[in-house]
């Protein structure tokens, strides 16, 4: 039996077994992009398994109501942890991605949300509730962050001063670079606070 295409995008990178992490997207923000690409990056440093979540969402996503939406996305991610049988204890989430916040909550899952969407009463009061560790990193220049409730939460939060939702500083490639080292530095503290 012939083994893997060397061309196949792997999704799944092991460590260790009792510690599943699972990324997840964000509409068209995929774990090949730097923001999901490098927290994988320092999962593996800390010996996590990492589970990425690769999503098309449906056509018609679009005409989907916030209900909907939020569904679709719990959806996706309770069959992947569920897939885990109890070893998923980590969710890194991007934009719509965060929308399983409420996941988080409910089964008392750390988690570090990238871009949070804080302007949806779902991801706010879900994050009110959330008990296990959890990292919330914005923009100031996001739409869909707010800083009023991002402050408002117990949660450990970095707020970019002029980022915009992809965390990107617009008109500087420098700069960006700079906040992508400060986030993944962030996060790099972060999942090292949840021990083994």
């Amino acid at each position: 039996m012939p083994g893997p295409s060397p061309f196949t995008v792997p999704t799944r990178f092991d460590g260790a077994p009792d510690r599943v992490a699972l990324v997840i997207p964000g509409v068209g923000y995929t774990p090949a992009r730097p923001l999901l690409h490098f927290a994988r990056s320092v999962l593996l440093q800390h010996g996590w398994t990492v589970q990425e979540l690769w999503w098309r969402v449906p056509d018609d996503f679009s005409q989907f109501t916030e209900d909907d939406r939020i569904a679709w996305v719990e959806g996706q991610v309770t069959q992947a942890i569920d897939a885990e049988a109890g070893a998923c204890r980590l969710l890194v989430g991007k934009s719509l991605g965060t929308l399983a916040c409420g996941i988080a909550a409910d089964q008392n899952i750390a988690a570090a949300w990238l871009t949070p969407l804080l302007t949806f009463d779902h991801v706010a009061r879900s994050l009110q509730r959330a008990k296990a560790p959890t990292l919330l990193i914005g923009g100031s220049a996001d739409r869909l962050w707010d800083s009023r409730i991002a402050e408002s939460l117990r949660h450990d939060v970095l707020e970019v001063p002029s980022a915009d939702h992809s965390l990107e500083l617009p008109d500087d490639a420098p700069g960006s670079v700079e906040v992508l080292r400060h986030v993944v530095s962030r996060l790099d503290g972060f999942v090292g606070s949840l021990g083994r």
